[in-house]
């Protein structure tokens, strides 16, 4: 870890740090990314101009606040709460994502955001 980016989304500015993966790096050299936020239940997702598989120890089960890339829509992705595809209280994405890194503080504030809404991810 040690890579720290900020999530902004009207006024909301959370920070997040990415983890020392192969598919963080990548984001990690993209941003600063702007893009229109996609909402799934509590998952936030968006494509990115980043295009890679899935690395080893990709999940579809993740936790609340952690980060993740999905391959198949070459999407970031924000998980805080459960999606249309979770079953019972867990969060599933869609499909496996590569795990890239975790939110600081809470991911509800995730709740606040619309289908829609601009987002840009930045380092700090």
């Amino acid at each position: 870890m040690g890579k720290k980016i900020k999530i902004l989304v009207g006024h909301l500015n959370v920070e997040a740090e990415l983890n020392d993966s192969k598919t963080a790096g990548l984001i990690w050299e993209a941003l600063p990314i702007e893009a229109k936020a996609n909402t799934w239940g509590e998952e936030i997702y968006f494509g990115i101009p980043v295009k890679t598989g899935l690395d080893q120890g990709a999940r579809e089960v993740v936790s609340s606040g952690e980060l993740g890339y999905w391959p198949t829509g070459h999407a970031f992705c924000i998980f805080f709460g459960p999606t249309p595809a979770s079953r019972g209280d867990e969060i599933r994405a869609a499909s496996a994502v590569n795990v890239i890194g975790k939110v600081s503080g809470d991911p509800k504030a995730f709740l606040k955001v619309r289908d829609g809404a601009k987002i840009t991810l930045d380092k700090v």
